[in-house]
């Protein structure tokens, strides 16, 4: 038994020889094996309390600021560099080594970094700019280098970005600075997406530009403020080149938002019964007299004419559908309705259609209720509106196709002085209160008419008992109302 114990402290004292030998020295510390080990575990708790540390600040600390997600990632990222860099030369000065003598170190560390490491010493400069300027920030959804996706992390050496694919591509970061990058998110995500698409040369471009609108009106991601533009980019090889633009404030969702609205506008052609352009294709025939045989010995003189006058009658006389119903009309001929429109070139009606869109209710359906803020300013295309004042439980009026309304409470700043509601199927002409001012800038006699019907409409409520605004002794309400336009929207 005594020889056991004895050869295990022989064995303990060989194994403590080898932890304890001096392998080199530098500045005044001795390195060995069991120091490197105490160092290495210390290096390791000041890493794990630094990322804590950084975790509860962006966690609870940092979440309490109203800051954006980048930028709380970016102060995060630079706070868990700095406690980790404290961490290390604090764990330096307590084993001992003297951190004056790390300077020649460094300086050979610093030659090092140039000469042998130059593309990571590239991409660790680059990511403490990353994360100081924040040209991109956690959240963002760039495009960099025909890949598009959103920043997932950007850490000092590279960053994470997560594709539309659910794919994670870890980029250097030195590719950030040396390469064009498009932030769709930098600093305002709202943007403009373009949508090209082509028609045939026989269609109106009127009826081309309130195809795409309404399209774009349907689709609940595309902004109505700036309102969705059709540009004519010209004629092209296959017809006529049309280009939608609507505004989005979802970047991520570039490729979803263009798919529905190509869904939307061939969902809107077809209920026009409008055809999409075909490219036409010509065919050359190297040898016709051996075709010209060759259909000789497989048709007949009746057969060819008879299908030649079906084909044609098929080609020329195909049936139009007939609707006597305004649903089926296009928004041009609407507005041709109402007086206030009717003498308006095909060019000035497509400026209009562009401030507005059409929309159907049923009857009995609320169109706005009587305190609720004025946004938005209507023309009856077809069907009637009753103006209901329910403070006094009583029908004031009933507008018909080609009267406006809803614009007291737009124009006078005021909440709405009554309920509308519709009595039969109606369509009206919206005009939210962005695009008020446009389309009042382009038409001042329309300015000039809703101020001279307002004013009447104002006298009836004041006969009710019902107070819009009050007006100064030496003016008319024309004229209060015409300067209230003007100051509102610089009519």
């Amino acid at each position: 038994m005594t020889w056991i114990i004895t050869q295990i402290q022989k064995l303990w004292n060989a194994i403590s020889k080898v932890f304890t030998a001096k392998l080199f020295e530098f500045g005044d510390q001795a390195f060995s094996l069991s120091f490197l080990g105490k160092f290495l575990f210390l290096c390791i708790i000041a890493i794990i309390i630094s990322r804590t540390i950084k975790t509860l600040i962006k966690h609870w600390l940092l979440s309490r600021f109203r800051m954006d997600r980048g930028t709380r990632e970016a102060l995060a990222s630079i706070i868990g560099y700095i406690l980790t860099i404290l961490g290390f030369l604090i764990v330096l000065q307590t084993s001992g080594i003297n951190l004056s003598s790390l300077a020649i170190f460094a300086g050979a560390l610093g030659i090092g970094f140039g000469i042998g490491l130059q593309d990571l010493a590239s991409n660790f400069i680059s990511g403490l700019t990353i994360l100081l300027d924040q040209p991109i920030k956690v959240g963002d959804y760039i495009e960099i280098d025909n890949l598009s996706g959103t920043v997932e992390k950007i850490s000092i050496r590279s960053t994470v970005i997560r594709t539309i694919h659910n794919v994670c591509v870890i980029i250097p970061n030195n590719s950030f600075v040396q390469n064009n990058v498009i932030n769709w998110s930098y600093q305002d995500p709202t943007s403009r997406l373009q949508i090209p698409i082509n028609f045939p040369d026989e269609m109106e471009p009127l009826v081309i530009t309130e195809v795409l609108l309404a399209a774009a009106r349907q689709e609940p991601r595309v902004l109505s403020s700036p309102s969705p533009q059709v540009w004519f980019k010209g004629y092209g090889e296959e017809g006529m080149d049309f280009e939608l633009l609507v505004w989005i404030n979802q970047p991520a969702e570039i490729q979803a938002i263009k798919s529905a609205l190509y869904y939307l506008i061939d969902t809107e052609m077809r209920s026009r019964h409008i055809e999409p352009g075909h490219p036409e294709r010509n065919l050359r025939i190297h040898n016709p007299e051996a075709l010209v045989s060759l259909f000789r010995q497989l048709q007949t003189p009746g057969v060819t004419n008879g299908s030649s006058s079906i084909h044609n009658q098929s080609a020329t006389d195909k049936p139009k559908p007939e609707s006597e119903s305004p649903k089926t009309w296009m928004l041009a001929d609407l507005l041709r309705q109402v007086s206030y429109f009717e003498n308006c070139s095909d060019l000035e009606l497509r400026h209009i259609i562009e401030e507005g869109y059409r929309k159907t209710l049923p009857a009995d359906e609320t169109i706005c209720r009587e305190n609720d803020p004025g946004d938005s300013f209507y023309i009856i295309l077809s069907g009637t509106v009753e103006v209901f004042v329910e403070s006094i439980g009583k029908r004031v009026a009933t507008r018909k196709s080609g009267e406006f309304i809803g614009e007291m409470s737009l124009l006078m700043g005021t909440p709405r002085t009554a309920t509308l509601r519709t009595l039969e199927e109606t369509m009206l002409f919206v005009v939210d209160r962005d695009n008020l001012q446009s389309l009042l800038a382009k038409h001042e006699e329309l300015a000039d008419r809703i101020s001279e019907e307002l004013s009447k409409r104002q006298e009836t409520l004041e006969r009710l008992g019902i107070t819009v605004s009050s007006t100064e002794e030496d003016e008319t309400p024309f004229a209060e109302i015409r300067k209230r336009i003007q100051s509102i929207f610089g009519i």
